[in-house]
């Protein structure tokens, strides 16, 4: 169990990457696993719903889908799914729209545009403005997708 300095530490920088959506994770009982990989995650009554991998906090791909929220969003067409659901890398053109709030280096969640069901969490590597202006090429390096062993994590 993490001490009350040490949830709100967590909590103001997850506020920093999602703003005030950061409240939807707020509940008593946060829990901390550690792994031998670069990767911590956070248990949210019981569930692995936060992340945190090089000092940078973002939800998991389940909390992400038990806790929905409009921030940090890249959308793919149905073409992108079946490739991004595997692993790959986010391209441009299969982006179909970028929320304006999208940063550089920072995490993003990657959602499918029939549904808007989270497929992926990567790394930008534009902003929402540059994303926007590139025709082709790489826009999203995916670090945690449906299916790998965060995804899979049993407790």
């Amino acid at each position: 169990m993490l001490r009350k300095s040490q949830v709100e530490d967590l909590f103001r920088r997850l506020k920093e990457e999602i703003g005030d959506s950061a409240a939807l994770f707020s509940e008593e009982g946060t829990e901390i696993v550690e792994t031998d990989a670069d990767l911590t995650i956070y248990l949210i009554g019981k569930k692995p719903l936060l992340m945190e991998t090089k000092g940078v906090v973002f939800p998991t791909l389940r909390g992400l889908l038990e806790r929905p929220f409009p921030e940090r969003k890249v959308v793919v067409d149905s073409g992108a799914v079946p490739f991004v659901v595997k692993g790959a890398d986010v391209m441009r053109p299969g982006v179909t729209a970028i929320s304006p709030d999208v940063r550089a280096g920072r995490p993003v969640q990657v959602v499918e545009e029939r549904h808007g069901k989270p497929l992926a969490v990567g790394i930008a590597l534009f902003d929402a403005a540059g994303m926007k202006e590139q025709e082709k090429g790489k826009v999203v390096r995916t670090f945690h997708f449906v299916g790998d062993e965060v995804w899979a994590l049993e407790l």
